[in-house]
């Protein structure tokens, strides 16, 4: 089923009053409100994508996590949000009855939060507020390249979230190593993300993000979303699960001018053949002007 895009998400500030690293949003994907966590404010990530929203070009303010100040902020918001004091929020006072709802706790932010070195602590930490707030209906939500899945503190952080109420969200945004460094700009070879979203898929069942777009005013080449639903194929021919395809386009402003979103028709064409060709569920999410 379609979803309309929301006001509140043609923009995701991650700063939220005197908070640094936690902040409120109103998550189309969530469709609800979702409590991100931002292990990298010093803005450096592994990838450069060129419809990434983070502004890499302005000095960060703060340059390493906090890791008790990350913890109360997340604890503060915890009350904030289930309390409903945050409907009284400027920012949230719009927000409709049917979503005022806490969704989740989601690692993501300003760059990738698996590259953060006690990645394992701060799951199993974040964790432990949730079980303290009685909040267990409540996902942890890991939004991530994938790119780092077999490091050992990585491959415990996401056994943490097996155990409470985890979700992975795995980005997969190609279908070929060309297109993959057109969109991603990285070192990181496309094998190794997609060998670790099929070992993590054969362990627990993920979410792909795959976010589509117009590059110079050109969708993604058809021989290229051909590709792209093969790599699907092989993840669930291997013994990975996918429990949903998340089909969607760019909604804020990219990092580059030359990226601008796809139609909604052409968005539904793509989840259509993911379904049909894959036999997965595709969830559809369009651009700020539809």
């Amino acid at each position: 089923m379609s979803l309309p895009v929301l006001p509140q998400h043609v923009a995701h500030p991650r700063q939220y009053e005197q908070n640094r690293f936690a902040y409120p949003v109103l998550s189309r994907r969530s469709r609800g409100i979702s409590i991100g966590v931002n292990l990298n404010p010093d803005k450096v990530c592994n990838f450069d994508c060129i419809y990434c929203q983070v502004d890499r070009r302005s000095e960060a303010e703060t340059r390493f996590v906090g890791m008790d100040q990350l913890l109360d902020e997340v604890d503060g918001l915890l009350a904030h949000v289930t309390s409903g004091r945050i409907w009284s929020d400027p920012g949230f006072s719009t927000v409709p009855k049917e979503l005022r709802r806490l969704n989740d706790i989601a690692f993501s932010g300003d760059g990738e939060p698996t590259t953060y070195r006690n990645f394992d602590e701060i799951i199993s930490r974040v964790a432990r507020l949730k079980r303290a707030h009685d909040l267990s209906d409540v996902k942890l939500v890991l939004i991530t390249n994938a790119s780092m899945f077999h490091r050992p503190a990585v491959e415990r952080g996401l056994s943490v979230l097996d155990a409470n109420n985890g979700e992975v969200w795995a980005k997969l945004d190609a279908g070929t190593e060309p297109y993959y460094q057109l969109i991603e700009r990285t070192k990181i070879p496309f094998d190794r993300v997609l060998e670790n979203i099929a070992r993590a898929a054969r362990i627990r069942p993920l979410v792909i993000q795959s976010l589509f777009m117009r590059v110079g005013g050109e969708p993604p080449p058809v021989s290229e979303i051909d590709a792209y639903l093969q790599r699907l194929r092989e993840i669930t021919e291997s013994g990975g699960r996918i429990k949903l395809v998340q089909v969607y386009t760019v909604a804020r402003r990219p990092a580059e001018d030359y990226v601008t979103p796809l139609s909604a028709a052409e968005v539904d064409d793509i989840a259509d053949r993911v379904e049909g060709e894959t036999g997965l569920r595709a969830a559809r999410y369009y651009g700020a002007e539809t």
